[in-house]
């Protein structure tokens, strides 16, 4: 039952698991005389009277487990193919039942399933990314609701494990992690940053990128409307997830445009 819970568990949350596994559990009664008969799918009270508790698990395609407790000395190879027989018969009826269910995965996660991302930052920059105490990571975690943020050293390389049910806190607790490590020179158009409102002019937003760096959002970028007033729609400090749109090759200032609307 484990088994197959478990797997109807994925499948309806999302998981795109290879191939769905049922298991059975088998049984066995045998005299001191050599006679015997196989029970299939036993339950509890086989399992106490019984001689055997043999559990198959598997796919469509073969065996995945096998687990055996006997209160006999042993079992020869005739019943040992004989079980596993009628096991995969057993264990392909039940497969069907379960796809009858949910015949396969769900196309996208349960909204409520932990989601990761990965990604590898410079193995110098881990310092600055945690901060003194682990200030930062404690600051990207709190900000962006995260269920568990990690950085550690692997090969050679920082290694950044990002844990949310959101997928947008996701994206923008990374976004927030890459944009510590740019400098101005780095910035690129095109590129995205989760960046805080700094100032408000009536031509647009002075949005902070990166520390010391800000770009201009234009009025006419700050949504996909006509508007007369930033004030109605930002506010200093806002967090929001902007797309760098040009540099200025002489000033360098830089352009911006939404990137979540």
């Amino acid at each position: 039952a484990s088994v197959c819970g478990s797997s109807l568990a994925l499948m309806d949350a999302g998981v795109p698991i290879l191939n769905p596994v049922s298991g059975i559990a088998m049984g066995l009664i045998k005299d001191e005389g050599g006679k015997f008969v196989i029970l299939k799918d036993i339950q509890g009270i086989e399992d106490f009277y019984g001689d055997m508790d043999f559990k198959v698990a598997g796919t469509k395609n073969g065996i995945t487990a096998l687990q055996m407790d006997m209160k006999i000395n042993g079992i020869n190879l005739d019943i040992v193919k004989q079980v596993l027989e009628k096991a995969h018969e057993g264990r392909l009826f039940i497969l069907d039942k379960m796809l009858e269910v949910i015949p396969e995965p769900r196309k996208s996660l349960s909204k409520s399933a932990p989601k990761i991302t990965t990604f590898k930052i410079p193995r110098e920059k881990i310092g600055e990314v945690i901060g003194p105490g682990g200030k930062n990571i404690k600051r990207i975690k709190e900000e962006f609701e995260l269920d568990e943020i990690d950085i550690s050293d692997y090969n050679g390389e920082g290694m950044v494990s990002i844990i949310s049910s959101n997928d947008v806190n996701i994206k923008m607790a990374r976004k927030s992690i890459e944009g510590m490590l740019k400098g101005i020179e780095d910035i690129k158009a095109g590129e995205e940053f989760m960046g805080t409102v700094v100032g408000i002019t009536s031509y647009g937003a002075f949005v902070n990128l990166i520390p010391g760096v800000d770009g201009l959002l234009h009025i006419s970028k700050v949504t996909n409307k006509r508007i007369k007033d930033v004030k109605d729609y930002l506010k200093i400090g806002d967090k929001i997830l902007v797309r760098v749109g040009n540099i200025d090759s002489r000033t360098k200032k830089i352009g911006l445009e939404r990137a979540d609307i």
